[in-house]
């Protein structure tokens, strides 16, 4: 039985560390690929993966995830696939949730989706384009059927908003560390540790930090504050740089290894 979200940060918590969350899109480079690559990055250390969903219109990714969201596509992944590679990495172990922007969920069907990814194994869905206001349809679905409803919280969100948006929320809350889009950064904002003590103000949901987020040290940093450091675009990178398949199942290994160990340091 696959942990739960819950579990696998109250399991980093009794070791005293964060938990380390890995991105990776469904079907980059093929479905096939990315699966072995996610399982890759779960044997090397990585506690939950996010599967991105790959959509034609990622306003919030920068250029490295968008090369690679336009490969998924060029490669056909569908959402229908995306569903089958979390059933893959669950039957392999992982703990998995799916990252998406809502139009391609809205458009699967709200119901259908949540019912799939719950019997998929999926823990989860962070939807960064949906307000807990506009989200009472997910809520529900979500509910019924077992999945964490994942927000996101940034630097310039105020006390008062993060108050409301905790209170939608489960599983974890996702603190962007900079305002932005998506890429690996040579410094972790340094609004993130304050919008982690604002954000514990209203909630004890664990707090993860993403954005920018690409070495061990950095990991390290981030690990000092948050209860989990969030990894994206450093993994899509080494993916693009590899010159084959083998190679880059190395690569996110090595990497995923690095900040598994850089989470380890306290």
């Amino acid at each position: 039985m696959t942990a739960h979200v819950a579990t696998v940060f109250a399991k980093a918590a009794a070791e005293n560390r964060a938990a380390l969350i890995g991105y990776l899109p469904a079907g980059f480079p093929t479905p096939e690929i990315s699966v072995r690559l996610i399982n890759a990055m779960v044997d090397a250390g990585v506690d939950i993966i996010e599967v991105g969903l790959p959509y034609s219109d990622p306003l919030m990714d920068g250029p490295v995830i968008q090369q690679a969201v336009n490969e998924a596509l060029a490669a056909g992944t569908t959402t229908d696939e995306v569903i089958s590679v979390v059933r893959q990495i669950t039957d392999a172990g992982a703990t998995s949730v799916v990252m998406s922007y809502w139009n391609p969920i809205e458009r699967y069907g709200v119901q259908k989706f949540a019912a799939a990814l719950n019997a998929a194994g999926g823990s989860g869905v962070i939807a960064p384009d949906l307000s807990p206001e506009e989200g009472a349809d997910w809520a529900a679905a979500a509910k019924a059927h077992d999945i964490d409803r994942i927000f996101m919280v940034a630097p310039s969100s105020t006390d008062a908003r993060i108050a409301e948006i905790v209170t939608h929320a489960s599983g974890f809350v996702y603190a962007a560390s900079t305002m932005g889009v998506t890429g690996a950064r040579t410094s972790v904002g340094g609004a993130a540790s304050g919008l982690v003590a604002r954000t514990r103000q209203f909630t004890a949901l664990p707090i993860a930090v993403g954005l920018g987020v690409s070495t061990a040290d950095q990991a390290t940093e981030v690990a000092a504050y948050a209860d989990g450091v969030i990894v994206g675009s450093a993994f899509v990178r080494r993916v693009l740089d590899a010159d084959s398949a083998s190679a880059a199942i190395s690569a996110v290994g090595d990497l995923a290894r690095e900040l598994a160990n850089g989470v380890r340091r306290l």
